[in-house]
């Protein structure tokens, strides 16, 4: 069965989202009395959600989830206002969205962004009917690694997780490939570590995006 359908992650995948994340969650924890987070903390600490991301910004002791609910919900007002004044896609990642567009293989966005934030940064950097689907997080609905959101993918997109390459630079992103079932390539321009990605169970990890278009020419057995 041959790949017919890649899965991308957002933050760290597709664009260079850092600057816009710290931006506005500092701008978050500073009205919320809290003191800003140094840029070189946030890699780390994202993907998993922008309200355990807010949790983790928080002062230790100052953790808990009155105040990271608060904070998240300032941080994601924040964000829908100025979706992108740092953010851009990735080099390499229009031209590969182009041709996997010319091959006829099947494109979608799963994030744990804020579902209106996710389609606001989508909508911005990326040309119309650039993806089938775009998905952040939504209310009810578990967030990755859950595989709950990636199997309603695919179903609207009418494939199957073998067919499916979820490509992202996280280990969450390699834990729902696998919770679901699906090829896990890790890529190494995002915000993690190839030794992270390698720990995490991707089955392989790329440096440039036009290595995915290998695995779309290979049969999995």
């Amino acid at each position: 069965m041959k790949f017919r359908c890649v899965l991308f992650d957002l933050d760290g995948t597709l664009v260079d989202t850092i600057d816009d994340i710290v931006r506005t969650m500092n701008r978050a924890l500073e009205a919320a009395g809290f003191p800003p987070r140094k840029r070189e903390e946030f890699p780390a600490l994202v993907g998993r959600g922008i309200k355990n991301l807010a949790f983790d910004c928080l002062p230790p002791e100052a953790r808990g989830d009155e105040n990271a609910a608060r904070v998240a919900d300032a941080a994601e007002a924040f964000y829908r206002e100025e979706p992108v004044v740092h953010s851009k896609p990735y080099p390499g990642i229009l031209p590969l969205l182009a041709e996997l567009s010319r091959r006829k293989v099947r494109r979608a966005v799963l994030s744990n962004k804020p579902d209106a934030v996710a389609c606001l940064v989508i909508g911005n950097l990326f040309p119309p009917e650039t993806f089938s689907l775009v998905q952040g997080e939504l209310p009810g609905v578990p967030r990755k690694p859950d595989p709950a959101a990636a199997w309603d993918l695919l179903v609207k997109l009418g494939c199957t997780p073998r067919e499916t390459i979820l490509a992202g630079d996280s280990e969450v992103d390699m834990e729902t490939a696998r919770n679901i079932g699906c090829f896990p390539l890790g890529v190494s321009w995002g915000f993690r570590s190839p030794q992270v990605l390698e720990k995490a169970g991707a089955a392989r990890i790329i440096g440039r995006p036009e290595e995915l278009l290998g695995l779309i020419r290979e049969t999995r057995m």
